[in-house]
């Protein structure tokens, strides 16, 4: 596996001062103007630090502002709970709207479904300690066909699970044809489930 990651993530360590964040919360820090950058840390011996050139990560942001980011990924969250899976991955579900956020017409989707999904939530959509998972499901089933809603579930997909940093969480080793196949690579690893009795596989007359 390539040990690098997406792009989209990048290392925050500039010099001798480091500019993250020690909590776990999402937060920003500005350097242009109009735009919004995500950071955080990822957790060390974790196997996508382990992949990264460094625990801190930033995701920059051009077009939805620091609330929509924040409400994404807590959206995304909610629609595909991972416990372990850090912020960083996340975040890229919000990168991934934001470079869809270029024309009026998605930046009111995500701006109006924002709206309700903060105004269902007491204004509390994004405090992730106020509202239970269950009280988050609730909120997000009974607007499932909001288009905003849609657009975040369905961008989850490929922005969730098809990242080099995913594939090191979840332990995918990725695609096996150009290194010989999966009869040569991996087709008998099977140590996540026990070995099968021996009439399951009986001797070939």
């Amino acid at each position: 596996m390539p040990k690098a990651i997406p792009i989209a993530i990048v290392a925050a360590e500039t010099g001798n001062a480091t500019p993250v964040i020690s909590s776990a919360r999402v937060s920003r820090r500005h350097f242009l103007q109009g735009s919004v950058v995500l950071t955080g840390l990822l957790v060390a011996g974790t196997p996508i630090a382990l992949l990264a050139p460094s625990r801190a990560w930033a995701v920059e942001l051009s077009h939805i502002d620091q609330n929509q980011a924040d409400a994404i990924m807590v959206l995304a969250r909610t629609l595909y709970p991972h416990k372990t899976l850090p912020d960083a991955v996340y975040a890229l579900v919000a990168k991934d709207v934001d470079a869809k956020a270029t024309d009026p017409k998605t930046i009111d989707v995500i701006k109006t479904g924002v709206a309700k999904l903060n105004n269902a939530a007491s204004g509390k959509w994004n405090d992730t300690a106020s509202l239970s998972d269950a009280q988050r499901t609730a909120i997000v089933e009974a607007n499932q066909t909001d288009p905003f809603v849609l657009l975040v579930r369905g961008q989850c997909v490929t922005s969730l699970y098809n990242n080099e940093m995913a594939f090191a969480h979840f332990g995918y080793e990725g695609e096996a044809f150009s290194k010989g196949g999966y009869v040569y690579r991996g087709f008998n690893d099977l140590t996540w489930l026990p070995n099968p009795p021996a009439d399951a596989s009986p001797p070939v007359a």
